[in-house]
């Protein structure tokens, strides 16, 4: 069971700090629903899927998963900052409402890219006899857990960056995608 809480704990420092990217421009109680219902479901339901689709897939999807959620990653952050850039020299077709890291398109591929790494812990959990479902919702938990804490995290540096915050925001993005192709994260 420690080890579990472990693996829930490594999962989720990366949902940590994308969520204090998120949390950068600011996250009302909607936003903060929004990001802990999509990155818990992710972090829930991806061991499973893991599982499911078995070991043969683990071996080859499993080195290029953490490449794959990193690239999303920085995509994701450097989208943040071109439309920060836009915004500022006034270029933006129709400067949003609401900032881009609160967008549901851009939260849905930012939590898929964040637990792209838990097919192959699912691949693992099912070699080491692990209640899945235990698993799952452990995961899904702490994930949800790490999330709101950076959200809160996120909104106070926020405050302080003012109208920097989605320039911010994409840039930790960004480096978290880096930490997490260099297996920091």
């Amino acid at each position: 069971m420690s080890a579990l809480l472990l693996v829930a704990l490594s999962l989720g420092l990366s949902n940590f700090a994308a969520a204090v990217g998120i949390g950068v421009s600011g996250s009302d109680a909607g936003i903060r629903l929004r990001v802990g219902v999509i990155f818990g479901v992710f972090e829930t339901v991806m061991p499973l899927l893991g599982l499911v689709l078995g070991r043969s897939l683990a071996s080859a999807l499993g080195h290029a998963a953490h490449w794959i959620g990193a690239a999303l990653l920085i995509a994701a952050g450097l989208y943040a900052v071109w439309q920060y850039v836009a915004a500022r020299r006034g270029r933006a077709d129709d400067p949003p409402a609401v900032p881009a890291g609160h967008r549901p398109g851009r939260l849905l591929i930012t939590g898929a890219a964040l637990s792209i790494d838990n097919l192959a812990v699912g691949f693992a959990l099912g070699t080491y006899h692990v209640n899945i479902a235990a698993a799952a919702v452990i995961i899904g938990a702490v994930s949800v857990g790490l999330s709101l804490i950076g959200l809160e995290l996120g909104g106070r540096i926020g405050r302080r960056a003012g109208e920097w915050g989605e320039l911010l925001g994409g840039l930790v993005l960004i480096g978290v995608g880096i930490a997490v192709a260099s297996g920091i994260i």
